[in-house]
């Protein structure tokens, strides 16, 4: 017995079979699905049966980036400005449960990653493609999984092509305000005088779009090297000034209150979150088999990014206790040259970093532009390039608080993004072959997931309450990197 399924593209699923095995693939002439660009796909090639599919050697990319050039890729994308949120992270934790408290949520959201492309390469060598973007493997899982999953595929990948643009291009118009402000306060303190935010927002609108004309993430990693000497730079004077004069470890409490540990929760989630740049970066790698395995790329990255967060949360708590600000910056003295120096090149590090999170944005609009209009050409993507950040910018300028409002789309997600959707690509992926122990490890992946949605939208709603009514703050709330630019 066959069963057809008509999607993106034409699944014949042989019901018989262990296994969801896919018998063949015919893409359609009025097809829009597109796993990569056209000269990348290595789709229908040796179609015969039991011939022997290797993705890795059909992937052919004109600027492939290396390892070390990916690992850049991921330490940027993963060290995002939220990290100066983690002494208040571990103010809502404490200093001992803070610390096994990240290593859990590292796990998670590294475990979720390496799922998602795991789940990726079974796939590419059952539909015979070289690479895919996170809406593809999602579309394709949900294609040749179990019954209730056949009738999703479509509505699966839309909802992740979306979920992940507003994300994204909101992370963007928050990043122009973050990096505004941090100049607006050093321009204040040394001219005596305030200009208005706008203005500042404004003025990065023409460096901006220049740096999104850097054309592939082959190029851009030079620039994402930039970024990380500079938030290291940063980092490095933040971590003298918290590891001068430390009070005694005694005088901090080790385990927090219930209360507030939601807070932490979400704090370093959607701090440590990187989800979208996952599949950009394995789909652009010259080796992708290096991206997985236990020394292999994301889990080199994503531990070495683990350290660096319990370091700075742990020191920068113990060091400032209940005066722990949103970001830790804001405790050191702005009169130091040394202290504005880690504020200028952390607003830099955050510039370099603008444009691999545009990056992401930028595929998703062009992919449905290609899909649509066959004529159009690299001029037409500069054009988009260039709307892309002028709308991003003039959202900044139009709502310069506009930090809580994306604080709560990111909520909303990154938690299904980065946690509920991997899972259940899993399950799709692998339904024929589901353990007990997959199960109760994927419940528990979901549960959290869910208290991330929930927690993370209640703590960013209260953040937008306090951004309009300032009596109602909320002492431990959501702020990461959203609500610097207000509390300063």
């Amino acid at each position: 017995m066959h069963m057809q399924y008509n999607t993106r593209t034409q699944y014949i699923v042989d019901s018989q079979e262990a296994g969801p095995k896919l018998q063949s693939i015919v893409i359609g002439e009025n097809s829009k699905m597109r796993e990569v660009p056209e000269n990348r796909q290595k789709t229908l090639r040796n179609q015969e049966k039991g011939d022997y599919f290797d993705p890795f050697l059909e992937r052919n990319l004109e600027h492939p980036t290396t390892n070390g050039e990916t690992l850049t890729h991921l330490l940027k994308a993963s060290l995002g400005t939220g990290i100066l949120a983690m002494p208040l992270a571990f103010q809502c934790s404490g200093l001992i449960t803070g610390i096994f408290a990240t290593v859990f949520v590292s796990f998670v959201c590294t475990y979720c990653s390496y799922s998602l492309v795991k789940c990726a390469h079974t796939l590419y060598r059952r539909t015979r493609v070289s690479s895919m973007s996170y809406a593809d493997v999602a579309e394709v899982a949900f294609a040749n999984g179990p019954k209730w999953s056949r009738n999703f595929s479509s509505v699966t990948r839309q909802s992740v092509l979306w979920l992940l643009f507003v994300t994204y291009f909101g992370t963007c118009s928050v990043y122009t305000v973050i990096i505004a402000s941090n100049f607006d306060q050093l321009f204040t303190y040394h001219m005596g005088y305030e200009l208005n935010l706008r203005s500042f927002i404004a003025i990065l609108l023409i460096p901006l779009i220049l740096l999104s004309y850097v054309p592939n993430l082959k190029y851009l990693a030079p620039v994402s090297m930039v970024a990380n000497l500079l938030m290291a730079t940063g980092l490095g004077i933040t971590f003298y000034y918290t590891l001068s004069d430390m009070p005694n470890i005694s005088e901090r409490p080790a385990v927090g209150s219930l209360e507030t540990f939601p807070s932490f929760f979400c704090l370093t989630v959607f701090a440590m979150e990187a989800i979208g740049v996952v599949m950009p970066l394995e789909n652009n790698m010259k080796t992708p088999r290096n991206f997985l395995g236990i020394f292999g790329v994301l889990n080199v990255g994503m531990g070495g990014v683990t350290m660096v967060y319990i370091l700075l949360g742990f020191f920068g708590y113990l060091k400032y206790g209940e005066a722990t600000k949103s970001s830790i910056t804001l405790n050191l003295p702005i009169e130091d040259v040394a202290a504005q120096m880690a504020k200028i090149c952390i607003s830099l590090a955050v510039f370099c970093t603008y444009g691999l999170q545009f990056f992401v944005c930028l595929e998703i609009i062009w992919t449905k532009i290609q899909e649509n209009f066959e004529k159009s050409t690299m001029f037409h993507n500069y054009v988009l390039r260039t709307v892309l950040v002028t709308l991003s910018v003039l959202i900044a300028v139009a709502v310069p608080t506009i930090g809580p409002f994306i604080g709560l789309i990111g909520a909303f997600c990154f938690s299904l993004l980065g946690i509920v959707v991997p899972v259940l690509i899993e399950f799709a992926t692998y339904w024929n072959d589901v353990t007990i122990w997959m199960t109760l490890r994927n419940v528990v992946l979901i549960i959290v997931g869910i208290l991330a949605l929930v927690f993370g939208t209640v703590n960013s709603v209260a953040d937008i309450i306090a951004a309009y009514d300032p009596a109602q703050a909320v002492k431990c709330a959501i702020n990461s990197t959203l609500t610097e630019p207000i509390a300063e």
